[in-house]
């Protein structure tokens, strides 16, 4: 007889099965680290009707053109699969590389880590000191198309970078990738139902409330910098 975790993976291949095994960072509003749960666990629908909440992070990376760089999702993914996105989105993990605090620089090296592993961006490209983290967002979303099984709970960290990059796309993480001017993106947005592109919701959020203010400040984000807010984006309709 199948188990109950077979029956719930049963549709989904298995590296987003192990990938699921991953520990997150739990944490509480105010962003206070109170332990580590399977991405299984945090990303269960059951589990965020109940508070649960785990940390992430949001790079947004442009290149000299001052264009943002976008990514399709896999249609392998449990969540969000095929939705278009900032250039990527994960999750530091619960390993003492990615707990580190100061400076948010567990976060940073979580944002270095996936960027090679989803869009094979080596960390020499992207080092560090080349990463501006801006500000976090908290938002919850279901899972799109909507099982009632999965979704999302997260005080989001967004990182920019601002560089020339090469790509060496991992098909099972990313579908497609594109570079996008401001106008482009939001053109992207505001006819994306029409075309029926689905977005993700975190990123719809930045781009409604944020992404304009922050690009016009891409030469000196100094002005943007909020490391004191965490923008409670719950209740907004995305």
């Amino acid at each position: 007889m199948a188990s109950s975790e077979d029956l719930m993976f049963k549709n989904y291949d298995d590296v987003q099965h192990k990938l699921m095994e991953e520990e997150c960072i739990l944490i509480n509003e105010d962003d206070v680290n109170i332990g580590a749960a399977t991405k299984k666990i945090c990303h269960l629908w059951s589990n965020i009707q109940k508070g649960m909440l785990h940390r992430a992070f949001s790079v947004f990376l442009f290149n000299t053109k001052n264009e943002l760089l976008l990514q399709q999702r896999s249609m392998s993914k449990i969540t969000y699969p095929g939705h278009w996105s900032n250039t990527c989105c994960s999750h530091p993990l619960n390993f003492p590389a990615e707990l580190e605090e100061r400076d948010s620089l567990g976060v940073l090296r979580a944002a270095q880590r996936k960027l090679k592993h989803e869009l094979g961006i080596e960390a020499h490209e992207v080092p560090i000191e080349s990463m501006k983290y801006v500000t976090r967002i908290h938002y919850k979303s279901q899972n799109v198309p909507n099982d009632g099984l999965w979704g999302e709970h997260e005080i989001d960290y967004i990182i920019f970078v601002h560089r020339d990059v090469t790509l060496h796309v991992n098909d099972a993480e990313v579908k497609d990738v594109c570079y996008m001017t401001k106008a482009d993106v939001r053109s992207f947005i505001d006819n994306s139902t029409e075309r029926a592109i689905f977005i993700s919701p975190w990123f719809r959020l930045i781009v409604e409330h944020f992404l304009p203010t922050w690009w016009d400040n891409l030469q000196d984000l100094r002005p943007c910098l909020d490391y004191r807010t965490i923008h409670r984006m719950v209740d907004c309709q995305i």
